[in-house]
């Protein structure tokens, strides 16, 4: 979520004024530094000129042939775009406003993209696709409505060969329906519901570990058991305070290492243009980076990211970061590819 402005008082350092919109902000200074990295890509920017349009990424890896990947990415006023690891537009499709947007390869049934629909304000739907990848197109299957309020986050959970939609409401609602994909139109069940405080949205799944990671954008993130039959109640793992983790936390993303527990977790720090990085295995804080200016521009007020570890060809050997990013000039907002290598060298990670 975007604001036109923003103040917090972190005597004696700066406070954050502006908008996307209108002009770039001063990011917020906290007390725990950020290391930086340069983008080494970036996307064409989303059809919406003059608004906060871009949202979030997803990226299916080409395992076969890396360089021939590709990057879902929302424009919450229009509709969704694919574009290849060049940054170009491939392709779009007219859905209307839908905000996050998550995948998952299901064998048979294909490429399966979820993007949370929030058409109807107050009927919350997901709105899901199958991703083409020899055309880069998405193929529309349906919508499967999943009650009431503004759909908002969402992401995709694979259990036991049956696909899961997490669909964060505004209002901070988590629900978990299970999808079926084997008729003419997709259908939903309710599973579960579970609840926040305030407003949410980012969210991500680890099926390595059954666990939920979600974003309550004025408190921190939260990790929820993600097994159907797990506890409703979620345990605050990354307050935001407004040091490490700055108001509001947006999107979140798992850098997955191996099979078990390894890896990171990567959070928007949107109130300081920054993110800040996790230790899955005992969830500790390990760092802070930005994009800063360099070929490609810097990012600011990020809502969505990703990360996906592996091969992406020679420009992101060991695995590709997006960021989407809220200011662009002289251009409409877009998303800015950053190498995951560069990243854990910044952060000297092992």
């Amino acid at each position: 979520m975007k604001k036109n402005s923003l103040m917090i008082s972190l005597l004696p350092l700066l406070a954050a004024a502006g908008c996307a919109s209108t002009g770039r902000q001063v990011p917020v200074v906290p007390t725990t530094p950020a290391q930086t990295v340069q983008a080494r890509g970036e996307t064409e920017a989303v059809g919406t000129a003059n608004a906060d349009a871009a949202d979030d990424p997803a990226i299916w890896r080409n395992a076969a042939d890396p360089a021939a990947s590709l990057i879902v990415g929302t424009d919450k006023k229009a509709g969704l775009h694919v574009y290849d690891l060049t940054g170009k537009d491939r392709f779009f499709i007219d859905a209307g406003q839908v905000n996050n947007v998550d995948l998952r390869d299901m064998g048979e049934p294909g490429i399966i993209v979820a993007a949370s629909d929030r058409n109807d304000r107050k009927n919350a739907k997901v709105a899901l696709f199958r991703l083409d990848t020899t055309a880069a197109k998405l193929v529309p299957l349906g919508t499967v409505p999943v009650g009431a309020g503004e759909a908002y986050g969402v992401c995709l959970y694979r259990t036991g060969g049956k696909l899961h939609v997490f669909n964060v409401i505004k209002d901070g609602t988590i629900r978990q329906v299970e999808l079926d994909l084997s008729g003419a139109a997709p259908t939903g069940k309710l599973v579960r519901t579970m609840k926040l405080a305030s407003q949410s949205e980012g969210c991500v799944a680890d099926e390595r570990t059954n666990r939920l990671y979600v974003g309550e954008e004025n408190a921190g993130v939260w990790r929820f058991d993600a097994r159907a039959e797990g506890a409703v109640a979620g345990i605050n793992i990354a307050a935001a305070d407004g040091q490490k983790l700055v108001i509001d936390v947006e999107g979140v993303a798992l850098a997955a290492e191996g099979e078990g527990n390894g890896g990171y977790l990567l959070v928007s720090s949107q109130g300081d243009h920054a993110y800040a990085v996790y230790r899955l295995a005992d969830e500790t804080f390990v760092g802070r980076f930005r994009v800063a200016a360099g070929r490609y521009g810097s990012t600011e007020e990020t809502d969505g990211i990703e990360v996906i570890t592996g091969d992406f060809g020679p420009d992101y050997p060991g695995g590709l970061f997006i960021a989407q990013d809220g200011y662009n000039p002289p251009h409409a907002q877009n998303f800015k590819f950053a190498a995951w290598a560069d990243i854990k060298a910044a952060l000297n990670l092992d």
